[in-house]
């Protein structure tokens, strides 16, 4: 079967919304072979992650969390702080997105693979 290409266009539109499309296309669950043990042959692509609508109260107040698995190795990042250490802008924050939305299994890390994004 040949592969499918997903293109968003993030330009005006919330985070969470794009990265939800995103990751059900990445599932392949539009696609009338699903399956869940499979991942499917789809290829998606964001555009215009730096042109994404996101208030300032959630710049500051939406907090992500690493734990490092030691005592007091658990650390919180606000959006903003991700955006300036990156470099990246919002690329990092669609790549987390996507990422927390997608099954915790050995498919994941190849879904992910399927995924680009662009400023």
């Amino acid at each position: 079967m040949a592969t499918i290409t997903h293109k968003i266009d993030a330009e005006g539109k919330t985070l969470g919304r794009v990265a939800s499309v995103a990751a059900h296309a990445l599932l392949g669950k539009n696609e009338s072979d699903f399956t869940k043990n499979n991942v499917a042959d789809v290829l998606v692509y964001i555009t215009n992650a730096s042109k994404t609508k996101m208030s300032e109260k959630r710049m500051l107040e939406t907090l992500h969390e690493t734990y490092s698995g030691r005592p007091g190795g658990l650390k919180f990042k606000t959006n903003a702080k991700i955006i300036s250490q990156k470099g990246k802008g919002f690329i990092e924050l669609y790549r987390l997105a996507v990422y927390n939305m997608l099954p915790n299994n050995k498919l994941r890390p190849r879904m992910m693979k399927r995924l680009t994004i662009t400023d």
